[in-house]
């Protein structure tokens, strides 16, 4: 039986009249046929109404959905994800965008997880390289065969995996310039004066448009004699 109120009720039994307490929850099958009564908040148990504010699946189907502690449908009952998954409705994600991995190939930003070769810092120019398979380490305007093919917004450890971006804008950035920038001799930077050294490589690489914003385009390194 579920939760018995103060409040009764007289009742006929096969002629005789009886109390019953009124319940303010429901045990389940049981309780069929008793009477209800508001609970201690002054509104019917959810029990009572047969609600949840999350779902098992199967096993709840036909309950009716109530707001969770956050005043919200819980994503199991929406049935909502902010990662790929069949049959799901999509949700942002931590960065209160549609996450990449839910989007159709073709459709967003060029960008492609790979592993790291070394420490890779958000907003790093990087370039791609054969390491027993392909891996990512830092652009640098200092060595031929290392020019940048695309960024990270957001870095990690060696070892680590990373979403490379081909294009679009690096606001991973701090300190730029407006205006056109090139690879730096600083490992991952870019820089507005082009490099002039001996053996140096010149890559323009975009513009910024802020401090904080480089717009990517891979120009075609040239090495300084």
């Amino acid at each position: 039986m579920g939760t018995t109120s103060t409040t009764k009720f007289i009742k006929n039994a096969s002629g005789s009249l009886t109390e019953q307490a009124a319940l303010t929850t429901s045990a389940g099958a049981g309780d069929a046929q008793a009477l209800v009564a508001l609970n201690a908040s002054g509104i019917l148990d959810a029990t009572i109404v047969n609600s949840k504010s999350t779902s098992a699946g199967v096993a709840d189907s036909g309950k009716l959905a109530a707001l969770n502690a956050s005043g919200i449908l819980d994503d199991s009952i929406v049935n909502s994800s902010a990662t790929s998954a069949p049959d799901k409705v999509v949700k942002m994600d931590g960065s209160g965008r549609i996450a990449l991995g839910v989007l159709p190939p073709g459709v967003g930003a060029d960008v492609v997880s790979m592993t790291t070769s070394e420490i890779i810092a958000s907003g790093d120019l990087i370039n791609i390289w054969n390491n027993a398979g392909a891996k990512v380490r830092k652009a640098d305007a200092t060595i031929a065969g290392k020019h940048a093919m695309g960024f990270v917004l957001v870095g990690g450890a060696s070892g680590a995996s990373v979403d490379v971006y081909f294009e679009g804008s690096n606001t991973a950035v701090t300190g730029a310039t407006p205006g056109q920038v090139f690879l730096s001799t600083t490992a991952g930077a870019s820089t507005n004066a082009a490099p002039s050294g001996t053996g140096n490589v010149v890559q323009r690489v975009g513009f910024a448009t802020s401090a904080t914003s480089v717009n990517f385009q891979a120009g075609t390194p040239i090495t300084l004699a």
